[in-house]
């Protein structure tokens, strides 16, 4: 039995693009690979230590990240800040250097009020929702792990609203969503309901932990400056996360326990410029001119009376009971 051309045409055309698709897939694997196995190698290059007694500060100089680069610059950034110096002595540092576990400690909030621990939930889903509505289970676990990594790290505040909404005071948000109006928009009802359930997984305990100790992260889509200071510690959905290097990237650094305090969810309110003392020459050109006092008047005298007169009776006649007319 002879198969027809035509059959045998249409074979062709179907292994021949089944053939390019299987190439362009290789393709595009090969190429997310090396740029992965680039970016862990300049991760890696610079994981080294501080040197002994120099400021975490100078090393963020160093490494192009200015203290006043506390702004997310886009959607799907962590902003970060200058840390403090480094609470240990050298040898104590080394220490705390090997004995490094990779992984946060799980979250607890055991001793936590039902305040504290409704506004955590409602601040952490909302950043888990905000800034990876889109993002796979593991996606959004990684975030809500940066959230409660910072929470218990000394260099961000000491609640999860805190550090979600850090910086919306000043306009220099931490996460991007508490300063951009993305909040404005209603929240789809099923996203926020995954988004919550994540967050209550992660303030129940569960440790994502590939992310390890990471409190930065970012997209593909942009390369903030201070990655350069930093190791990457993992690579989940569209996001890089990344740790501290030296000290304050070891499980020693995240010692706070929570203590509750929660403040009320959402973006803070915006402080006030303090007043500003006017020039004394405004004041003295503002200044009320003196007001001469008005010589004493004499006193007014007083109108007439202009009532009829009053009438005139005979005192014979004042008791008598009798009309006058």
């Amino acid at each position: 039995m002879r198969v027809p051309m035509r059959t045998i045409r249409t074979m062709i055309r179907l292994w021949a693009v089944l053939v390019a698709l299987g190439l362009t897939l290789l393709l595009t694997l090969s190429a997310q690979l090396a740029w992965r196995t680039i970016a862990a190698r300049r991760a890696a290059s610079l994981a080294s230590v501080a040197p002994a007694g120099r400021p975490a500060v100078d090393m963020l100089r160093h490494a192009g990240l200015t203290t006043g680069d506390s702004g997310a610059p886009a959607r799907g950034v962590t902003g970060t800040i200058a840390l403090p110096a480094v609470p240990l002595s050298g040898a104590a540092l080394a220490a705390a250097m090997r004995a490094d576990a990779g992984t946060a400690a799980p979250f607890t909030m055991a001793a936590a009020s039902g305040l504290d621990r409704s506004r955590a939930l409602a601040c952490l889903t909302a950043a888990i929702y905000y800034e990876a509505a889109s993002e796979s289970d593991a996606g959004q676990s990684a975030v809500a792990q940066v959230i409660l990594n910072r929470a218990r790290h000394p260099a961000f505040p000491a609640t999860v609203c805190g550090v979600v909404y850090q910086g919306s005071d000043q306009a220099g948000c931490q996460f991007s969503f508490a300063c951009d109006g993305a909040m404005a928009r209603v929240p789809v009802r099923a996203a926020w309901a995954r988004a919550a359930r994540h967050a209550a997984m992660a303030l129940a305990g569960y440790v994502y932990a590939p992310v390890g100790l990471a409190t930065h992260y970012h997209t593909y889509a942009v390369t903030p400056a201070w990655n350069r200071a930093m190791v990457m510690t993992d690579v989940v959905g569209a996001h890089l996360f990344h740790r501290w290097k030296g000290f304050w990237g070891t499980r020693a650094a995240f010692a706070r326990s929570y203590r509750g305090g929660e403040p009320v969810p959402g973006p803070h309110l915006r402080l006030a410029a303090p007043p500003v003392a006017p020039p004394p020459e405004l004041i003295a050109a503002a200044a009320p001119l003196p007001v001469t006092p008005a010589a004493p008047q004499p006193a007014a005298t007083p109108a007439p009376d202009m009532l009829p007169p009053a009438a005139t009776v005979l005192d014979k006649w004042k008791d008598s009971g009798k009309p006058l007319f």
